[in-house]
């Protein structure tokens, strides 16, 4: 994503993951996958790791084009079988407005993610919404929700100040 012109912070104030942290993350989605019996292929594990390793959402296409090592593309299928995989079981989101993905950043396997997105810098920050009332009142009026998206857009504190 693109930032704007009036976007004067420092380069990483929304850091994408590194190191032990990001060997970390990758350890915990290969132990979630094996308890449920499913597979972290090598394509899907380089789409999980992009996905941790950026700074702000990511496009398909740019997944496509980061995806080698040494900067070969992949074909397209592989990446979105990845990320229609690492959605299904939790690992990532799709920003719906962006047409971009992110890493879930909520520990758990089954929660409503939301999304604050800063029009600035391009940062989406998730975070678990309430949505008890909302979902009670759905009820009471005879309607099963099958899912929530909730995309919040301003300017992140770092673009504020």
């Amino acid at each position: 994503m693109d930032m704007g012109a009036e976007c004067h912070h420092a380069d990483g104030a929304h850091p994408g993951l590194k190191g032990h942290a990001l060997s970390h993350a990758l350890g915990a989605a290969e132990s979630r996958c094996a308890a449920t019996q499913e597979r972290l292929t090598a394509p899907r594990r380089r789409v999980l790791e992009l996905l941790l390793e950026s700074n702000a959402p990511q496009k398909a296409y740019d997944l496509i084009a980061a995806f080698g090592a040494q900067g070969e593309p992949a074909k397209p299928p592989t990446v979105y079988r990845a990320l229609e995989f690492l959605e299904r079981l939790g690992f990532a989101h799709r920003i719906e407005s962006l047409n971009a993905y992110v890493p879930c950043r909520i520990d758990g396997q089954s929660h409503r993610a939301a999304f604050l997105i800063c029009d600035c810098c391009g940062a989406a920050e998730e975070f678990e919404p309430d949505f008890t009332a909302q979902l009670a009142a759905a009820r009471t009026a005879g309607y099963e929700v099958a899912s929530i998206t909730l995309e919040a857009r301003g300017r992140c504190a770092a673009c504020r100040t």
